[in-house]
């Protein structure tokens, strides 16, 4: 980090208070101010292995919001999941204490860099991110990067590094990346998603359209010209524009083939002419796009071609990201974020891909809004398993409005049911999964803790 800007920086911030600040983001974020002398405190809803680290790492965390939390902060930070009712929120707005929502802060500090790298896309941000966290590595750089997931390369989700560069992951829920400063601008995909927020698709490709217009005239944006929408939201760019894609784009990927694991192994062609091969350490069709994207930000970076080919293929996944969390018995059990049906129906493909019987997916649906307004989207997607086991609504920062439930999906469905508690679904796929079958736990909330019980099973 640049030493001055942590001077001034620390004329009006010497402490500084997160509210929720066990989010994947939020810790980083407090990570950073710690590592660079600022007094940090937050708080949240429950422990975790992140909250404890931050604990190690000298911050203060209250488990539970009450205003009591808000001591003398020179600053707190929110996130955009936070309601205005917080109490927190309200006591620092009644004491007149300076809040911003966390994109905000995350901006301020990406303008310090010499080159920011925004990753956006309604998937796949925390994978190309990664990926291009690996090529960074690769090429010897010392990077500051902030990972919606947590990637062994760098011990976390957070690694800081000197002044050059910056890479985050970019969010469009509540428009939160346009707050951010950025020259080279990615977006992987534009789909319909956060519609608790979003009126419809037509506004977040207009949202998307903003992200681009904001990158300078000297900076870039990497866009997939295969999907329509992130073309659309490319036309406000006032930059140069690199495609990726399948077919008609800068960088193509051809000649695809799979292992008997689902990994891609591909030939990366820059404008007709054949540049190197790849072969992913990672599994799906969807990520032979994420590496395209990454490999054509390390040539935007001016990296040799070896060396961006080591790095993405260096790459084996972060964690919750169709990650083995091992065995039950000699049944594998995996562990997937997907919580879209985009997202679902990639994992899903991708796991039929591999040498197995029948599909186990355990979903836990993740917010009452996307799961009534996608839900025949739902029912579709998850027709690519042969076994559906349904957990209740994950909800998030949602009440439950009693419209829908996860009940109602698995009577849609001819290959799902539905069970109350964790304890009757670990029940149910260890009484009824074989040898040569696969579960796979799948959602955003703590689903995942199915399948570190069903692990501990022999």
């Amino acid at each position: 980090m640049i030493p001055a800007f942590w001077k001034v920086l620390k004329n009006f911030m010497n402490y500084v208070h997160f509210i929720g600040i066990g989010g994947i983001s939020m810790s980083g974020l407090a990570k950073i101010l710690l590592s660079n002398g600022v007094k940090v405190s937050g708080s949240d809803m429950k422990s975790s292995h992140l909250t404890d680290d931050l604990i190690k790492s000298g911050a203060s965390v209250t488990i539970g919001h009450s205003a009591d939390n808000i001591k003398d902060p020179d600053l707190v930070v929110y996130t955009a999941a936070i309601s205005d009712d917080n109490p927190e929120l309200c006591e620092a707005r009644r004491r007149g204490i300076k809040s911003v929502e966390r994109a905000e802060l995350v901006g301020y500090i990406m303008k310090q860099y010499k080159t920011a790298i925004a990753v956006s896309g309604t998937h796949g941000k925390t994978t190309t991110t990664s990926m291009i966290s690996h090529v960074l590595l690769e090429n010897e750089t010392d990077p500051t990067i902030m990972v919606g997931g947590e990637l062994d390369a760098i011990g976390g989700n957070l690694r800081t590094g000197g002044k050059d560069i910056f890479l985050t992951e970019a969010c469009e829920y509540h428009r939160s990346f346009l707050k951010f400063c950025y020259k080279i601008g990615i977006i992987l995909n534009v789909d319909a998603d956060h519609l608790d927020y979003f009126k419809d698709i037509d506004e977040i490709i207009d949202t998307f359209g903003d992200f681009a217009a904001k990158i300078p005239s000297d900076g870039v944006l990497i866009v997939s010209c295969d999907n329509e929408n992130s073309m659309k939201a490319a036309k406000k760019a006032n930059c140069a524009i690199i495609t990726i894609g399948r077919h008609e784009a800068d960088f193509t990927a051809k000649n695809i083939t799979f292992d008997a694991f689902g990994k891609a192994h591909f030939d990366v062609y820059y404008k007709g002419e054949y540049v190197t091969d790849l072969m992913l350490g990672v599994i799906g069709t969807h990520n032979v796009y994420n590496a395209l994207a990454a490999f054509a930000c390390g040539v935007e970076l001016g990296f040799d071609v070896e060396k961006i080919k080591h790095g993405i293929e260096s790459f084996h996944g972060t964690h919750r990201r169709f990650e083995k969390k091992g065995y039950m018995g000699s049944i594998p059990v995996y562990d997937d974020y997907a919580h879209h049906p985009t997202e679902i129906k990639a994992t899903l493909k991708t796991a039929s891909k591999m040498e197995i019987n029948e599909i186990w997916c355990v979903f836990q649906p993740h917010t009452y809004t996307r799961t009534k307004v996608l839900f025949d989207d739902f029912i579709k997607v998850l027709s690519y398993a042969d076994h559906v086991v349904l957990a209740d609504i994950y909800a998030a920062r949602e009440k439950d409005t009693g419209l829908v439930s996860s009940k109602q999906l698995a009577d849609k469905m001819e290959n799902a049911v539905y069970f109350k508690t964790f304890e009757e679904i670990e029940d149910y796929i260890a009484k009824n999964a074989k040898d040569g079958d696969i579960v796979i736990t799948m959602g955003a909330g703590d689903i995942y803790k199915v399948g570190e019980d069903l692990v501990k099973r022999k």
